[in-house]
């Protein structure tokens, strides 16, 4: 369902996102793991169409990005980092336009935000503005708006940043029915613990570079480590913890003793 072939990104001489390659098959949960900055992110906007890239090839859901990214977009839903909603609007107005932008039916529309937002506990904030939303809520109303047309494949950027812990129990168990039922789903994140019960299959980006692309007891047998904080931590290369917090413990601490 998703085909990526030597993307790259490059802004000026830097580059973001280095010659990947990676295959996602139908039903498959992948998590696309990195530390802050890695180019998870840019990966994601390639492949949803927000970004062009500098060089690669893209295809999901059997559409090519470059020559079908209309069509291609119809089959995906896309949960960003960030959220980017249209504030003036109420809850239900913000979804009604994400169904009209789907070529969805009125009727269909109608009912399937009635269902999703007594889903999320969202009926009493339903007609109200999103300028007034807490960051939970905002969160909610970007899972509603991928959600709404029901995509064949879902890319999650974060998803359940401010979520509450019942909301996030529920989409851990949406996600995994979803790919039960043939969903395809690429989840990026840098919360190992939620990857780790979530994703039976990982993929690490570091410095642009895809490290890593295997299932989790692979990764384990692979680096001798069991769990996934300290897989990640081994194909990072990220040492010097110790150190680090030892300087950070004297940095708060310095001159309070003096006081």
């Amino acid at each position: 369902m998703i085909h990526v072939s030597h993307l790259t990104k490059k802004y000026g001489q830097a580059t973001a996102v280095d010659n990947i390659s990676f295959e996602v098959s139908q039903g498959e949960i992948v998590g696309y793991l990195g530390p802050n900055g890695a180019g998870k992110s840019t990966t994601l906007k390639m492949l949803v169409g927000l970004l062009q890239p500098t060089s690669g090839e893209i295809s999901v859901a059997g559409y090519d990005a470059k020559t079908e990214l209309l069509e291609l977009k119809r089959h995906i839903g896309y949960v960003p980092e960030e959220a980017q909603l249209y504030e003036h609007l109420t809850l239900v107005e913000h979804l009604q336009l994400m169904g009209r932008l789907y070529d969805m039916e009125e009727r269909r529309i109608a009912q399937k935000i009635k269902e999703l937002v007594k889903l999320y506990d969202m009926e009493s904030q339903a007609n109200q503005r999103i300028s007034g939303f807490s960051q939970g809520m905002r969160q909610k109303c970007l899972i509603m708006s991928a959600l709404l047309h029901n995509p064949d494949v879902l890319f999650l950027d974060e998803p359940f940043t401010n979520l509450d812990v019942t909301t996030v129990t529920l989409m851990k168990t949406v996600l995994q029915r979803f790919a039960e039922l043939g969903k395809t789903i690429l989840y990026c994140t840098h919360i190992l613990e939620v990857a780790e019960t979530l994703c039976p299959r990982i993929m690490i980006i570091n410095d642009g570079k895809l490290i890593a692309d295997a299932p989790v007891e692979e990764l384990r047998q692979l680096t001798h480590q069991t769990a996934l904080n300290e897989i990640f931590t081994q194909l990072t290369e990220t040492t010097g913890i110790d150190e680090k917090t030892e300087e950070a413990i004297r940095i708060v601490m310095e001159g309070t003793q003096d006081a």
